[in-house]
């Protein structure tokens, strides 16, 4: 996963980075917020409601139970 130095671009992530959440583990201690799971697979894209910050989906969605 890349880090978001720019706010206005999404942060690329695949399926090894599911569940995804925010804040990352790598995140520095002045951007921490309480964890929140986003879902990035519903409509490709998500984006946090504490921080802003924007997530992408790119690659091949994982298969799952139907």
């Amino acid at each position: 996963m890349s880090e978001n130095k720019d706010k206005s671009q999404a942060i690329a992530v695949t399926a090894k980075d599911l569940p995804l959440y925010c804040p990352q583990p790598d995140a520095p201690l002045w951007a921490r917020h309480p964890r929140v799971f986003l879902d990035v697979l519903t409509e490709g894209k998500a984006v946090c409601p504490y921080c802003s910050a924007q997530y992408e989906f790119t690659g091949e969605a994982p298969k799952g139970h139907h």
